[in-house]
């Protein structure tokens, strides 16, 4: 039995970034939404309702989806597929596969042959040959408040060389502090690199999306991001468990980048909307997992008969 908490005290990202470390805990496990909500301490109505509108989806597509990405990973150790499918709860290899192929696009043994050289190669971070093609979405403008950096980019953003901050600041954890002060209707961080003069110097805004900036504190950072059509990339997975596999997820963010102004755009039929902002989304898929990967929203609109990549 559990005893539901007042809405009036709610701190949504908290509790549902524990309600999330509780389900990777017990991803093998048969895990049901009454007994994630009991752990969380809310009525199933209650926390379904909160755990759909943070991440967006329902919190057992949610658990589906981790299983999928963790299975994945064991298909690039070369178990059987019939094995995972069974491991991580589908009834038949058949149902595994089906679902398996709306997530990424192939088949399991194609995936698996797919990513196979660059889990061998990746120490060269050539991942061109690895990268899905991008989803596109249109999202309204949106508010972000956190904590920045100075830093220097190239002009034109050719290539982006500011990547998950998360793990190369030596300091408070901003990440704690960030939620706790403006407690956000949604789990996840915002990279920004916003310039400042024409010299390439900018600076890195890590926030949050927040629906106004009423409880953003003067050591903060804030933006308005407009509204804008975007590529959006996800990196390639990374064990990112351990030291050195933060500082190799940071070296795939970077190689993602440049594969998307090198390789992707001049054969797109798009050009990058430089009116716009781009920025990385972190969320609960990049924190310490054997399968870390995040987000690059890149502003897009259609090539114009005469117009070049730049």
């Amino acid at each position: 039995m559990y005893t539901e908490r007042p809405v009036e005290s709610l701190n949504y990202s908290r509790e549902i970034g524990r309600s999330i470390d509780y389900i990777e805990e017990h991803l093998m496990d048969p895990l049901t939404a009454e007994q994630i909500a009991a752990y969380a301490g809310y009525s199933l109505y209650h926390f379904c309702r909160m755990f759909s509108q943070s991440q967006d989806m329902p919190v057992m597509e949610y658990v589906r989806t981790r299983r999928l990405s963790r299975a994945a990973v064991e298909l690039f150790n070369g178990r059987r597929i019939t094995e995972i499918a069974l491991e991580y709860g589908f009834e038949t290899p058949g149902g595994f596969a089906k679902a398996f192929r709306k997530t990424y696009g192939y088949s399991p043994s194609q995936y698996a042959a797919r990513m196979s050289g660059y889990l061998r190669d990746r120490l060269e971070y050539e991942i061109k040959a690895y990268m899905a093609e991008p989803v596109r979405v249109e999202r309204p403008a949106f508010n972000v408040a956190g904590y920045g950096i100075e830093t220097n980019v190239e002009a034109g953003n050719a290539t982006q060389d500011v990547a998950s901050f998360w793990y190369n600041y030596e300091g408070d954890n901003l990440e704690d502090q960030m939620y706790a002060k403006l407690n956000p209707p949604k789990h996840g961080e915002v990279g920004l690199c916003i310039p400042s003069d024409a010299g390439g110097n900018a600076v890195y805004l890590l926030g949050v999306i927040v629906e106004d900036f009423s409880k953003a504190t003067p050591d903060m950072l804030t933006a308005v991001v407009p509204a804008a059509q975007y590529a959006v990339f996800t990196t390639p997975p990374v064990d990112a468990t351990d030291e050195a596999g933060a500082e190799t997820f940071a070296e795939v963010v970077k190689s993602t980048w440049r594969y998307i102004f090198e390789d992707w755009f001049p054969g797109s039929g798009y050009v990058h909307d430089e009116d716009k902002l781009n920025f990385e989304f972190y969320d609960e898929r990049c924190h310490a997992r054997v399968d870390s990967v995040m987000e690059i929203y890149v502003p897009v609109r259609e090539r114009g008969f005469h117009e070049t990549v730049k």
